[in-house]
């Protein structure tokens, strides 16, 4: 046996959970990503999706995909730094910087490489890169490549933010990094009071408005807009798996910042660019995000009924403001077993576990999007409760 064999052979968990009927990864879709997925053959709910704008499976997107790929092809064969960069892709950044109100944008392959090659190069050695706890993966293996210090504050608290800032060095960077929607708690960052403690300190201010952008601000352009803080926040960062339909992500600041990351940023210059496909299907979905606020009010509607629905079946929704909704668990294996027995019965939910979430706070995922209706919730809830009683995760 090799050595990286040998050491890799002891690892059971996912045998463990796969033996126990009750694995939960890698479920096989063979359907659009819509309200309702096929899944084993079988008809499914969805409410594990992040397209919260329901956009992936509309003609108008798919069509200017498809028209992409007619005329550039399938790929770019190279990065954006030398071959890799078509009339589309800068189009594109035109249209994001207008849109999040930054005077520049530029595109990367996926979003977790925004935040890679981002926060790498935004802070040097002597400066600090301040996160929240409950940041996305991508930011803190951002700053994992930094050679900035990297302290974290306690979520969405201010006091902790403002004790970590009083022991940085008043003229070195400190940049700010923070989620605008959690991801998995569903809330929204405290940008109000962030900006008066970047003020106060000197301090600078990267928002990642992934689950943000098309649920919040105006037209959906994301956290900033939402407080109308745009002018006060430094980076603007933004996916496109999610509200935009597509695969890719960006960054937006002054013309100045994104010039110089566009020539240090690692994760830019050692990718192959985005797809023609990709670029098309976020200009197709921004068109109908602008043009159809009532999307994003619908969205919001049956957010909130869900919401309130599932507090008065008993479930604990924790701190949730927006169409993400945790069901508190508080226990994995009820939390695997619920997810288990509920697509059984034809509802996609996902359990999220440490490391998504801190040991002991383990939930179901719930998300809405805007093509969802308000029969299709009561239904969902009602087979939730169900399955919630049976084994005894609420009363």
């Amino acid at each position: 046996m090799g050595i990286l064999k040998e050491k890799f052979a002891p690892y059971n968990v996912a045998k463990k959970l796969i033996d126990a009927g009750v694995y939960p990864y890698f479920r096989e879709i063979s359907s659009d990503q819509d309200t309702v997925v096929d899944i084993n053959g079988k008809k499914v709910l969805m409410f594990g999706s992040n397209s919260y704008l329901g956009l992936t499976c509309h003609p108008k997107v798919k069509e200017a995909a498809i028209k992409a790929t007619e005329k550039y092809g399938t790929g770019c064969a190279g990065s954006r730094f030398l071959n890799g960069t078509l009339d589309i892709h800068t189009q594109l950044e035109s249209r994001l910087a207008k849109m999040v109100g930054k005077e520049a944008a530029l595109c990367y392959s996926t979003g977790f490489q925004v935040n890679l090659g981002v926060v790498s190069v935004m802070a040097g050695r002597h400066d600090y890169i301040l996160l929240d706890e409950l940041d996305h993966a991508s930011i803190i293996e951002g700053s994992r490549l930094s050679f900035a210090k990297v302290v974290k504050y306690a979520h969405n608290d201010m006091a902790s933010l403002e004790s970590k800032l009083k022991l940085c060095e008043p003229e070195r960077i400190k940049l700010i990094v923070v989620d605008g929607i959690f991801s998995m708690e569903g809330d929204i960052v405290k940008l109000p009071e962030i900006v008066e403690l970047a003020e106060k300190y000197n301090a600078s201010i990267m928002v990642d408005d992934a689950h943000a952008l098309g649920v919040i601000g105006k037209n959906g352009a994301g956290t900033a807009s939402h407080f109308g803080l745009t002018d006060k926040v430094d980076l603007i960062m933004g996916t496109f798996s999610k509200s935009l339909a597509s695969l890719g992500g960006f960054i937006a600041a002054d013309q100045e910042i994104i010039n110089y990351i566009k020539h240090n940023s690692r994760s830019l210059i050692f990718s192959a660019s985005m797809t023609p496909a990709s670029a098309a299907a976020v200009l197709a979905s921004l068109d109908i995000m602008e043009s159809e606020p009532e999307r994003i009010q619908h969205l919001w509607d049956v957010s909130n009924y869900a919401r309130k629905a599932l507090q008065e079946s008993g479930f604990d929704t924790g701190i949730s403001e927006t169409p993400i909704i945790p069901l508190l668990v508080r226990d994995d294996m009820k939390a695997l077993q619920m997810t288990k027995q509920l697509l059984e019965m034809g509802v996609f939910v996902n359990p999220v576990l440490s490391p998504g979430v801190p040991i002991g706070r383990s939930l179901i995922r719930f998300s809405l999007m805007a093509t969802h209706t308000f029969e299709q919730v009561d239904e969902a809830i009602e087979k939730m409760t169900k399955v919630a009683k049976k084994i005894k995760i609420i009363k």
